[in-house]
Formats: structure tokens, C-alpha cells, sequence
């Protein structure tokens, strides 16, 4: 399963780490995803939701 937001495909951005004499070296920003249970189509199901989603309602979880 890709590390990717279930409802609005927030993924993994990339770029550079700076050191004090400014090399760059390449890092990864991931996004905060949480493994939640999510009601959809009326059944439960356990996917990856950002934590903006889940702040703005935009999924239902599951009881």
C-alpha cells in the first residue's frame, strides 16, 4: 500500500537538507498519515489519512 493520504492523495515531497556550509544532500518531506478505519460506500475500511483530513472532517470513521 503506498504511503499516500486516502482522500486527497497527500504524498511524500522531496527535497534538499542544507548543511552549516550549504551542501545539499537530498531528504524527504512525508506527510503525517495516520492508519485510521474509514466508513466508505457503507462499509469500514482501514486506510491513510492526513491529519488535516481527519481535522477537517473529510472522512467518516468507522464506529
Amino acid at each position: 500500500m503506498a504511503k499516500v493520504c486516502h482522500s486527497c492523495g497527500k504524498g511524500p515531497a522531496f527535497g534538499q537538507s542544507r548543511s552549516h556550509s550549504m551542501v545539499a544532500t537530498k531528504r524527504r518531506f512525508d506527510p503525517n498519515l495516520q492508519k485510521v478505519r474509514i466508513t466508505e460506500n457503507g462499509r469500514p475500511l482501514r486506510t491513510y489519512v492526513c491529519t488535516r483530513c481527519l481535522k477537517a472532517n473529510k472522512v467518516v470513521k468507522a464506529a
